[in-house]
């Protein structure tokens, strides 16, 4: 099975009055690039959130967005009224005339006007919140099973052609070197005292560097064996770039040795199916 490097997961919960929702999404990279925006409550747990994320997702550019906001109308601020009028009676008789209001804006910036509640993170909250992270990773993980059995199916089919196309090549392969016997066998009428033997030795040694067999034959082992991996083989998206180049070193090769023009034809549409099997091979993971 292979696994898409795209992925989305979002995940919502509702603790104590606060609704924290966390979005996780990732691209294609070569290795594993974590961006994390974590509300301030939460930063004293960005390092275990940041391991989980990091076990879990492996590689890709990864975005994790995690929001908390109040459901409640009322907030973490209080005002200490008995504090506050205190304050303003004191501003009073060290003969402030100022108006109400700004005695009143003067006092609540005193020490101890306002308070907040315990911000602390408490156990449950964290279990909570860290049970949401989880629930957003398998759907991202999800997410990426769904796009990678697409990619699956789009890759299978580029590499059947390459596959058909290697296949045609077999009927061209004779008539490829009867032109070149021919010309020669021709070209030994225009001369006198011609040691026949070494003609044909080296007739044989330019028919072999024409040959094509071993490229065909290790062609055919690299499709296999990429097809073997995508099917059987888990995080193998850098496996399968590599097969993909062993494929292109033999495709080059077929082109270089063609010396026909329908075969040449097949390869380059076997070199066409490559890059697409290149580009698409960037996205498994």
């Amino acid at each position: 099975m292979i696994l898409s490097m795209t992925g989305f997961g979002r995940a919502e919960t509702v603790y104590e009055g606060k609704k924290i929702t966390i979005d996780i999404k990732s691209l294609n990279s070569k290795n594993f690039d974590l961006n994390v925006k974590i509300p301030l409550r939460y930063k004293e747990k960005e390092f275990d959130i940041r391991k989980l994320l990091n076990d879990k997702i492996l590689r890709g550019k990864v975005d994790c967005y995690i929001n908390c906001e109040s459901l409640e109308d009322n907030n973490d601020v209080k005002i200490n009224q008995d504090v506050v009028k205190n304050y303003m009676n004191q501003l009073r008789e060290v003969g402030s005339d100022a108006p109400e209001f700004e005695l009143l804006k003067m006092a609540v910036r005193m020490p101890d006007a306002l308070s907040t509640k315990n911000s602390d993170l408490e156990e449950n909250e964290w279990k909570t919140l860290l049970e949401t992270v989880e629930n957003s990773i398998s759907k991202f993980i999800e997410f990426r099973q769904t796009e990678g059995n697409n990619l699956a199916v789009e890759i299978e089919k580029i590499v059947q052609n390459i596959e058909y196309n290697l296949n045609q090549v077999a009927q061209y392969e004779e008539e490829r070197i009867q032109p070149i016997k021919d010309r020669y066998q021709a070209a030994l009428k225009n001369f006198e005292n011609i040691d026949e033997t070494r003609y044909y030795q080296e007739m044989v040694y330019f028919v072999e560097k024409l040959d094509i067999s071993e490229e065909k034959v290790r062609l055919s082992q690299h499709i296999k064996y990429y097809l073997e991996v995508m099917k059987n083989e888990d995080f193998n998206g850098k496996k399968l770039g590599f097969i993909a180049q062993e494929m292109g070193r033999e495709i080059n090769t077929l082109g270089s040795k063609a010396n026909h023009s329908e075969i040449q034809k097949l390869v380059v549409e076997m070199k066409d199916d490559l890059e697409k099997i290149k580009e698409q091979t960037l996205n498994v993971l």
